[in-house]
């Protein structure tokens, strides 16, 4: 039988408390059994919102127009979930900058729920449970799930597996374009945003990433739009979202939206079976000092690592 508590937070989830979507999604975090429970729960009630990623370099704005664009989602009626994924405290564990500060005045609206998130040792950008969170605000009935990630640069390219629109941010200084395309992020963009487009040299930028993108393989035959803003005024974003909106209608109409999202979930769900052999793995050999024998002395020659490995392995038959 389930847990009572699970069955009152998702009583109050499916009638549209926000307490009910932030108990839930802490549970998701946690990566528990009750975390486990709620998800089983919701993931039949995801497909309705809409994913949008965030990435580009520090530095380029991606908080200030992630706060913008919402701004402008919640304008037309929708409705919106940020998943602002930050640097994990050495400390904590919690997110360094998870009072998110810049995003209080959304706070006071309808619409939005607000979710910082510590990446936790995730490489890719995102929290690993991110993913999970994504799908919890799904099914409460959010409109838009936003993704902003940490600006790690080369270590991003998670995102691709996350949202169904990647955008990239840069900003008019030397090398950031350049960068962008040494760290894949060009491979994963399907619109771009030169933010801060008040500052000198932006139109050169906008032209460097077209003559860029001529080179990129685009899915479906999509032509990755360029589009200038100002996040901290607004200029450019009503252009923004209305590509965000124009990718969508083209990955729907292409057929390309579902298969994308099955590619997502099928890795996803890779990531989740490997996740959870490690843990029965361990949980069998039992404790470090047992991996520490089998290693043995590595000061000079020694067993492959390979060889160890596979003893290791076999622990799961024993």
């Amino acid at each position: 039988m389930g847990d009572s508590r699970v069955q009152k937070v998702l009583d109050n989830f499916f009638s549209g408390k926000v307490a009910g979507l932030a108990r839930a999604i802490t549970w998701v975090e946690d990566e528990g059994d009750r975390g486990r429970e709620i998800l089983d729960a919701v993931y039949p009630k995801t497909g309705g919102a809409y994913r949008i990623g965030i990435s580009g370099p520090p530095g380029a704005g991606k908080s200030t127009l992630v706060d913008t664009l919402t701004e402008h989602l919640l304008d037309q009626g929708k409705t919106v979930g940020i998943i602002a994924v930050d640097p994990t405290s050495p400390f904590t564990g919690g997110a360094l900058l998870g009072d998110r500060i810049r995003m209080q005045r959304l706070g006071t609206r309808e619409g939005v729920f607000i979710r910082s998130m510590a990446t936790r040792g995730g490489l890719g950008g995102l929290s690993r449970t991110a993913t999970s969170v994504a799908a919890t605000m799904d099914a409460f009935g959010l409109d838009y799930v936003i993704f902003e990630t940490v600006g790690v640069g080369q270590s991003e390219l998670d995102i691709a597996d996350a949202a169904d629109t990647t955008v990239i941010v840069l900003v008019p200084e030397s090398g950031d374009s350049i960068q962008a395309m040494k760290a894949g992020l060009m491979e994963i963009g399907e619109i771009f945003a030169v933010n801060k487009a008040d500052r000198e040299g932006a139109d050169m930028t906008v032209q460097e990433i077209m003559s860029m993108l001529t080179l990129k393989d685009a899915e479906g035959g999509w032509e990755s739009p360029v589009v200038k803003t100002v996040a901290s005024t607004g200029e450019g974003i009503p252009k923004l979202a209305a590509a965000i909106d124009a990718h969508g209608e083209f990955l729907s109409s292409n057929g390309l939206l579902a298969e994308r999202r099955r590619r997502h979930f099928v890795s996803q769900v890779r990531e989740i079976v490997v996740a959870e052999l490690e843990r029965e793995l361990y949980a069998r050999l039992g404790d470090d000092a047992r991996l520490d024998t089998m290693v043995g002395d590595v000061s000079k020659g020694h067993r492959s690592p390979y060889v160890i490995a596979r003893e290791v392995l076999d622990v799961i038959d024993d």
